[in-house]
């Protein structure tokens, strides 16, 4: 009997000690982070911190985007011993109600925030206070060195570093990290043990495209443009033709990214890739490459414009001045509506929709920014029997400057439709590369028929031309002018007085660095688009070629003392 009993006890014991043993290794080794992860949800009280964004850099890593560490000041309401005094002098250093502040220090909880992101000298102060159950803990707040500089292209974030605009918010998934936490340390009671601050390391870093000397240039240029013309609006995009990369890109009103609260939606608004208007004469870049590509006409084949009239579709456009009879390169040299629209007829609409397509025309270009739209332009079964002589000169079409300047970098670079594009790289704060830009061209266009449309380009802005005011001294310019009028809302006609004046062109013309549009919205004492947007693509490209140590064409010179003698 002694024996069984001894027997059943230790199967007893024998089990209880497997018993333990497995529950021990169930704590302290299967399922040791479930348990820890309980623990410590019990006895600490956790706060998020907010992100901390990468930076962004232009080109040459000069910084636009940067994180200022800052001092952030929390209480514990269970904790907090202040007087009247103290809290009178709290409330003057933050320049907050005192009763806003006494109401934060009695909250039934343990952690609570009073004012975040204070300038250092404002946290000094408060510090000096002594007040017990305060405390700080560093934030990262956003800072734009530049301010306004760039502003339409790198965006901006909230008061929570949350993305709003711009490459903040198109690439937040690259830029974005979590910001860390706060604990508060407590035992069964709830009895304050400890605090401490996790941080997690900042997001990945943002290489552009963009030189901040070139954007410098352009804003500087857009600024006088809309002071000198009193004009609604100013916009240009200044890229590399070959590359599609953008050197610059501005809108003219702009903001400063480090006070939004200031900003209206009109001087947010990213115009270049937002807006859409009828480009007018830089849309007969279309009927002028398509009529040289199917080889319907030769440079000197003629047209008679001489009554400066042409009916399309029961409807007579004119020509702004009459010019006679002109030849193929004379009709684009001088933007005659009557001699393109006589090319546009001969194309036919389904060859002209056909180009304006390949071109990019209704097509988002898919430039890295977030809002762009498609603009339009209708299928041929839908076009009207005026909108063959309309289209051919650039109505009833609507497109973005980004569009139309993508369009003349095929001219610039021999035919191919490049992507234009803001980042050129991504790295992670150890400087290894996530991300780097791969596009493709396209080729739509021949050698051939790039290489002439280049040379009648360049006769635009000679002596003969319209757009004599966008010449530069030393290297040749190769562009196109555009005045188009908008529609009247009140009553869907055109106006004749609000007018939308551009040019595009690219320079050096024989080897361009730089292709760039300018577009003056609305501009008062002048419409044409030579001599609203002309100079300012001279003051511009004259700076930035100069910037960029592009050396003078000394055979262009010569060419030049030739035809002056």
């Amino acid at each position: 009997m002694n024996r069984k009993r001894a027997i059943i006890l230790n199967t007893v014991i024998v089990f209880g000690f497997f018993a333990v043993f497995f529950r021990l290794s169930d704590l302290m080794i299967f399922n040791h982070k479930i348990y820890a992860g309980r623990a410590k949800s019990q006895q600490f009280e956790a706060e998020d911190i907010q992100v901390r964004r990468g930076n962004i850099y232009d080109r040459k890593g000069r910084s636009f985007a940067v994180n200022l560490e800052l001092e952030s000041l929390y209480c514990d309401p269970e904790e907090v011993e202040v007087d009247r005094d103290r809290l009178k002098r709290l409330s003057g250093i933050l320049g907050m109600d005192a009763k806003v502040i006494q109401a934060k220090f009695k909250q039934d909880k343990r952690f609570m925030w009073v004012n975040r992101k204070l300038a250092p000298e404002t946290a000094g102060a408060i510090k000096k206070l002594n007040i017990k159950g305060i405390g700080f803990i560093p934030e990262a707040k956003r800072y734009y060195p530049r301010a306004e500089l760039a502003s339409h292209v790198i965006g901006m974030v909230g008061r929570e570093n949350q993305p709003l605009e711009g490459l903040e918010l198109k690439y937040d998934r690259y830029l974005r990290t979590a910001g860390g936490k706060v604990y508060l340390g407590r035992d069964a009671s709830g009895k304050k043990l400890s605090s401490g601050v996790d941080l997690e390391a900042k997001g990945n870093d943002v290489f552009l495209t963009i030189d901040e000397g070139l954007q410098y240039i352009v804003e500087k240029e857009l600024e006088k443009a809309m002071s000198q013309w009193k004009s609604v609006a100013a916009s240009a995009i200044m890229m590399d033709p070959f590359t599609g990369e953008i050197l610059a890109l501005a809108n003219r009103p702009a903001y400063d990214l480090n006070n939004i609260s200031g900003a209206s939606r009109n001087a947010i608004r990213n115009r270049v890739i937002t807006d859409v208007y009828e480009p007018g004469s830089t849309f007969k870049v279309i009927v002028g490459t398509a009529a040289l590509e199917e080889k319907l006409y030769r440079l000197d084949s003629r047209f008679d414009c001489s009554s400066g009239a042409i009916e399309a579709g029961g409807k007579i456009i004119h020509d702004a001045h009459k010019h006679g009879v002109l030849n193929f390169q004379e009709v684009i040299q001088k933007s005659s509506n009557v001699g393109s629209i006589m090319i546009g007829m001969k194309l036919g609409k389904e060859r002209v929709y056909r180009y304006a397509k390949l071109y990019g025309f209704g097509d988002e270009t898919g430039i890295d920014l977030p809002g762009e739209v498609s603009g339009w332009i209708r299928k041929p079964d839908r076009w009207s029997a005026t909108s063959i002589g309309a289209i051919s000169i650039g109505q009833e079409v609507a497109v973005t400057p980004l569009q139309v300047l993508r369009a003349y970098s095929v001219i610039a670079n021999g035919g191919y439709l490049v992507q234009p594009h803001l980042v050129s790289e991504i790295r992670t704060p150890e400087g290894q590369a996530l991300f780097s830009f791969s596009g493709e061209k396209k080729r739509i266009l021949s050698e051939r028929t790039a290489e002439v449309f280049k040379n009648i380009l360049k006769t635009v802005v000679e002596e003969g031309g319209t757009a004599t005011e966008a010449a530069i001294e030393g290297n040749q310019v190769a562009g196109k002018t555009g005045t188009a009028q908008l529609v009247d809302q009140g009553t869907g006609r055109y106006s004749r007085h609000r007018y939308i004046s551009s040019f595009v062109g690219f320079v050096p013309a024989d080897n361009p660095k730089i292709a760039m549009i300018v577009v003056i919205y609305e501009p008062k004492g002048q419409i044409y688009g030579g001599i609203v947007a002309g100079p300012v693509f001279k003051n511009i490209t004259n700076q930035a070629l100069s910037y960029m140590n592009v050396p003078i064409d000394e055979n262009y010179r010569k060419e030049l003392l030739l035809v002056s003698k």
